[in-house]
């Protein structure tokens, strides 16, 4: 399929941030660009302004006259959106061009030189600062993001069309559809069972995936990682490592060694080893494909992050709030070494939102001890999203497996006044639900007192 001769593109479930992302780059390239979404948002407001036609209501009245014509219209859809919906259904019986996004993505990328960013964790960060530091290296490229740049206050960065850096999703197998030239893995732990049903399918998966790379190409892994490639590690042999890791005003400070080089003194803002990780592995990536490393060094050191991704929203000296997407095990471990690393000696809250009744249920007593680490925490109630209850899986189950002395259910709107009732210093929202619309709550409510 050429997409150059198709102008109308509409997006059934338009809100995802990868759909979104979609949607700004067509509007970006001239196409008429429209859209379903279940919920306005800051997202689906931002693609308004846009001039994106977006609505909520599914009904096939809604859908504009030029989007009714299969000749020249393609249809991206979300694996989110329900079997029943009713537009999506309308154009897959009146033979639209229906592709997911994943598709739709392969097919943007396939004749760029593709730079994709696979793994449990860690994709968003690592595709994030990838697409930074090409960008200001001043490399001709799209970045498909799947979080909102702070730095661009978008998930979209676009300054040229030569090269392509995405987020290859390992949800629903969507990564398949890529044929990356470089391409990295951050982690393959256990995660999206509902999709695979064991870790063993998702580890075959992750392996096929590394079988789409191009002739000639190269995969980056994570050291200790079932796969063979060019590795990357935190003070180890790997062939690209950092060492000599110091922490400066919140900042680290730190060396990379390369295989033909080392870079001194490079500095990076993000806390937590997690993120050190992620930047050594998009720095790799982006000295492979041949950007000067003073560049680099001075790019590493002006990225400033990921909305939802360990953001700061109160930090002082008497007061810390910050907010994370962490919703697996590993991702709250995460969370958890970087908050001890930057604040040793101040007592932590963790709020946290489970997301999904299958990842709950498939990793409740892992779930229990990254949890039982914190000083006090709270638990909201499940986040479905796609699914329905599952019997017996409750935050008042997992709660009940979480050795923390000071937990407690709470609900959304008790959640201010049982807050105050703590007595920590710093502040963690954690979840991939709707938690994130808590935030500014929390934060207008504490932040006279900090």
């Amino acid at each position: 399929m050429n997409l150059n001769n198709i102008h109308n593109i509409y997006f059934v479930g338009i809100g995802g941030i990868g759909m979104s992302a979609l949607a700004r780059y067509f509007k970006a390239n001239n196409k008429n660009v429209a859209g379903y979404d279940k919920t306005q948002t800051d997202i689906t407001n931002s693609l308004v302004d846009l001039g994106v036609a977006v609505h909520f209501d599914d009904a096939l009245e809604n859908i504009a006259a030029p989007f009714k014509n299969p000749d020249n219209t393609i249809v991206v859809y979300t694996p989110a959106i329900p079997k029943d919906n009713a537009e999506l259904n309308f154009f897959i019986s009146n033979g639209f061009k229906v592709l997911k996004r994943s598709q739709v993505l392969g097919l943007i990328t396939q004749n760029t030189f593709c730079l994709a960013v696979a793994g449990t964790h860690g994709k968003t960060t690592t595709t994030s600062i990838l697409g930074h530091l090409m960008h200001e290296c001043n490399v001709a490229l799209t970045a498909f993001l799947g979080g909102i740049s702070e730095n661009y206050n978008s998930n979209l960065i676009l300054n040229g069309s030569e090269v392509s850096v995405v987020e290859a999703d390992e949800f629903d197998r969507s990564f398949l559809a890529l044929s990356p030239d470089l391409a990295c893995i951050t982690s393959m732990d256990a995660d999206h069972l509902d999709i695979y049903g064991d870790a063993a399918e998702l580890k075959k998966t992750f392996e096929d995936f590394t079988k789409k790379i191009k002739p000639n190409g190269k995969l980056f892994v994570k050291n200790g990682l079932p796969l063979k490639g060019i590795t990357y590690g935190i003070e180890d042999d790997s062939d690209y490592s950092v060492q000599n890791i110091k922490i400066k005003n919140g900042t680290y400070v730190f060396d990379v060694k390369a295989p033909k080089a080392v870079l001194e003194n490079l500095q990076f803002n993000l806390p937590g080893r997690h993120n050190l990780s992620n930047a050594l592995i998009a720095l790799a990536m982006a000295v492979e494909y041949g950007c000067p490393h003073h560049q680099l060094a001075k790019a590493l050191a002006s990225y400033k992050g990921v909305k939802r991704r360990f953001t700061y929203h109160i930090k002082t000296d008497n007061l810390v709030f910050v907010d994370d997407y962490a919703h697996h095990p590993e991702e709250i471990n995460a969370v958890h070494q970087a908050v001890r690393e930057m604040y040793p000696d101040k007592q932590v809250l963790a709020i946290f939102q489970p997301h999904l009744f299958s990842r709950t249920q498939d990793f409740a007593d892992d779930f229990a001890k990254s949890l039982s680490q914190f000083d006090d925490l709270m638990l909201l109630d499940i986040y479905p999203a796609r699914e329905l209850p599952i019997e017996g899986v409750t935050s008042s189950w997992l709660l009940d497996k979480i050795s923390n002395k000071n937990k407690q259910l709470v609900s959304k709107t008790d959640l201010l006044a049982k807050i105050r009732e703590s007595k920590a210093q710093v502040i963690l929202t954690i979840g991939a639900g709707d938690i994130g619309e808590q935030v500014k709550y929390i934060k207008k409510e504490f932040s006279v007192e900090s």
